[in-house]
């Protein structure tokens, strides 16, 4: 029994945190871009860069950069779970 609220607690929080990583990662960057562009000389370079995030999020996201970005989370998130069931597994007997 044990064993079972480890797992369960260490597989929640891994995808927790693997689901939100890439969506803290993109509001940082999107944040600095538009941050960027309040510097004189820097609006065309900090709109470009801004356009170019959410377009690649709009991939992922059925033409939505939002979805794109829960996407990606979602993905991430899953992968996470998976590594760490991989590594609760390899290691079970320590």
């Amino acid at each position: 029994m044990k064993f079972s609220s480890h797992l369960l607690r260490s597989v929640l929080l891994t995808t927790f945190f693997s689901f939100a990583a890439p969506i803290i990662v993109a509001g940082m960057l999107l944040m600095s871009f538009w941050l960027f562009q309040m510097l004189p000389y820097g609006h065309d370079v900090g709109q470009l860069c801004i356009n170019q995030v959410l377009t690649f999020l709009a991939v992922f996201g059925n033409g939505h950069p939002v979805d794109g970005s829960i996407t990606i989370g979602l993905c991430w998130g899953f992968v996470g779970a998976m590594f760490d069931l991989c590594t609760f597994y390899r290691y079970q007997h320590l």
